[in-house]
C-alpha cells in the first residue's frame, strides 16, 4: 500500500471530485458514513457522543458524523470555537444541517468546564486534519489538553489534531491522544514513527472509495507492508523439489556465554524453510548446538570466540548474534569482509565491530542487508533527533553504501539502495526481548538462500517476524512471550500463505 503526503491526498481527493463524478459534499458524506459504521462497531447502545469540531473540512467530517449518529438514536452534543473564522465550503453545509436538528446540542469550546459529562461518554476530534501547518495555540490548544486528561474513549478522524501528516514538530507541541484513529484511504507517514504514532492508538483505515486510477499512477517512496504485497513476494514450494532446491544457509554466531543466540538464529533458519543449514561456532559452543539443533551442521569457528570466517559455496552468510567483540573475532571478520563479495547479512556485534571504524563501513559487500536497533545504527551513522532524521540519514547512506538497511523499530523500516521505504506494521511490544533480533537474522538468511532477493528477503522476513511475534502474543501475552515461542510460530503463518 502506497503512503501519500497530505498534499498527495489532497490531490487525489481533487482527482476523485473531478473525474469520477462525485462533488466535494458527497465524499464528505462517505467519509463520514465509513466512520460511523466503524465506530458503531465498537460502541455499547446508549453511549453519549461529545464532537469537536473545526472550521475545515475535518470539521465538516465532525458535524456530519454528529448527523448520522444522531439519526442512529444516539444522543450527541457538538462543540465548536464560536470564535473561529468561516467555514469551509462544505462545512458549513453539514454545519447548518446539525444546526436544523433541535435534538443535537452545540457549545463553545469554553461551555466544556461547566458541561455535565456522562460515564458513558464517547469523544471524536474532528478539529484538524491534514493541512494542518503550525502549531496549536488559543482555545484548541486548551480544548485539546482538556480532553487528554479525561478517561472516556476518544477516536480521531482522519488524523489526531495538532499532529502533522509527514514530520515530526521540533517544539513541544499539543496533540489529541486518541484510542483510534479513524484514517481516510492512506496510512500517514508519523502514525508508523514512535515520537508521533503514541497520539494515535489503534489505526483503522478507511477505504471512502478514492479513485484507484489516481492511486495507481501517482509516485511514491513510502509503502506499507501489506498481505498484497507479501502474497506478491512469497514463492510457494514445488512438490517435486528436493532440499538443494532451498539454498544454504550459514549462520555466523556465538561466543562463550553467548550461544543461545546462534541456536536462535539457527533454528529460525530451519524453521524459515533453509534448505542446508550450517552454523559457524565457536567449539565452546558444539555440544550446544549439535543436541539443540541436530538439523544444522556445525563448522568449527575457533574455541572461545569465532576466530576464523569461512563461507560454505553458494551459501547465504547471517553474522552478528552472539559474536563478542574480541579482537581476534574483529580481525578475523574483518579480514573476511575484504575478501567477501557477495550479498550478505550483517547484524549485532558485526555491525559494533564495522562501527569501530568508519572506513569499515565500506568493506559491507553491495546489496547486503545490515539491521540495526537505534543504538547499533547510532554507533554506525551518528545520532540524530528523531526517528525521521533517522530515517533520512539512512536513505542517505543505504544510497552511498548501495545496501539495505531494515531499521529496527515499532514500526520496522526496509530501506533499498533505491531510497524506498517499507513500513512494516506486523508485531508488538511483546518482541521487545534480548534473541528477537537473532531470530530475525535467521529468518531473513534462510530466506536469501532460498532464492528471494535481498529487498524481498528484507521485506518478507521482517513481516514474517512481526506476524509470527503476534500470533505468539496471542497465545502467551506481550509480558511472557519468548523469542522462542515467536519462532514456533513461523509454522502457522506459512499455513496462512500457503
Amino acid at each position: 500500500m502506497k503512503i501519500f503526503s497530505a498534499e498527495q491526498i489532497r490531490k487525489c481527493d481533487s482527482f476523485t471530485i473531478e473525474n469520477e463524478q462525485v462533488s466535494s459534499i458527497d465524499l464528505m458524506e462517505r467519509a463520514a458514513e465509513s466512520c460511523v459504521n466503524s465506530i458503531l462497531q465498537k460502541t455499547e447502545d446508549g453511549a453519549v457522543f461529545l464532537i469537536f469540531c473545526g472550521n475545515g473540512n475535518n470539521g465538516g467530517d465532525g458535524f456530519a458524523i454528529a448527523r448520522m449518529l444522531y439519526q442512529s438514536g444516539f444522543d450527541v452534543n457538538v462543540f465548536i470555537n464560536k470564535d473561529q473564522a468561516e467555514y469551509s465550503t462544505d462545512a458549513k453545509i453539514n454545519f447548518n444541517k446539525v444546526k436544523g436538528i433541535s435534538g443535537i446540542g452545540i457549545f463553545d469550546f469554553d461551555e466544556i468546564g461547566d458541561f455535565q459529562i456522562d460515564g458513558n461518554a464517547v469523544i471524536i476530534d474532528a478539529l484538524f486534519g491534514t493541512g494542518l501547518n503550525r502549531s496549536l495555540d488559543g482555545k484548541s490548544a486548551k480544548i485539546i489538553q482538556f480532553l487528554n486528561e479525561l478517561s472516556f474513549p476518544k477516536f480521531a478522524i482522519d488524523i489526531p489534531s495538532g499532529l502533522f501528516a509527514d514530520r515530526i514538530s521540533e517544539d513541544n507541541p499539543v496533540i489529541f491522544k486518541a484510542d483510534e484513529t479513524l484514517s481516510f484511504q492512506f496510512w500517514k507517514r508519523t502514525f508508523l514513527h514512535p515520537e508521533t504514532g503514541i497520539f494515535c492508538g489503534k489505526i483503522n483505515i478507511l477505504d471512502i472509495g478514492l479513485s484507484k486510477d489516481f492511486i495507481e499512477r501517482e509516485p511514491s517512496k513510502y509503502f506499507v507492508i501489506d498481505e498484497n504485497l507479501v502474497k506478491e513476494i512469497f514463492t510457494p514450494r514445488n512438490d517435486f523439489s528436493h532440499k538443494g532446491s532451498f539454498g544454504k544457509t550459514t549462520i555466523m554466531a556465538g561466543s562463550y556465554g553467548k550461544m543461545g543466540a546462534a541456536v536462535l538464529a539457527t533454528k529460525s533458519a530451519l524453521k524459515s524453510g533453509s534448505g542446508l543449514t550450517f552454523t559457524l561456532a565457536p567449539n565452546c559452543g558444539y555440544e550446544i548446538l549439535q543436541t539443540t539443533c541436530p538439523e544444522a551442521m556445525f563448522l568449527y569457528g575457533g574455541e572461545d570466540y569465532i576466530s576464523n570466517f569461512s563461507a560454505e559455496e553458494d551459501a547465504a552468510i547471517g553474522i552478528g548474534p552472539g559474536l563478542g567483540t574480541d579482537p581476534e573475532t574483529e580481525t578475523a571478520f574483518l579480514t573476511f569482509l575484504k575478501n567477501y563479495q557477495k550479498p550478505l547479512l550483517l547484524d549485532a556485534d558485526a555491525l559494533n565491530i564495522i562501527a569501530k571504524n568508519p572506513e569499515n563501513l565500506n568493506l559491507i559487500p553491495k546489496k547486503s542487508i545490515i539491521t540495526p536497533h537505534p543504538k547499533e545504527f547510532a554507533r554506525l551513522f551518528g545520532e540524530t533527533k528523531n526517528s525521521l532524521e533517522r530515517l533520512e540519514l539512512a536513505k542517505r547512506k543505504s544510497a552511498e553504501l548501495g545496501i539495505y538497511m531494515v531499521l529496527k523499530d515499532h514500526h520496522t523500516q526496509i530501506i533499498t539502495p533505491e531510497n524506498d521505504v517499507f513500513y512494516n506494521i506486523t508485531g508488538n511490544s511483546g518482541m521487545a526481548k534480548g534473541g528477537s533480533g537473532d531470530v530475525l537474522l535467521g529468518i531473513i538468511t534462510s530466506l536469501l538462500a532460498q532464492n528471494y532477493s535481498p529487498k524481498n528477503a528484507a521485506i518478507f522476513g521482517v513481516w514474517l517476524h512481526g506476524k509470527a511475534g503476534d500470533l505468539a502474543a496471542e497465545k502467551y501475552s506481550k509480558q511472557a512471550m519468548l523469542p522462542s515461542d515467536l519462532m514456533e510460530e513461523l509454522g502457522n503463518v506459512f499455513k496462512t500463505l500457503d
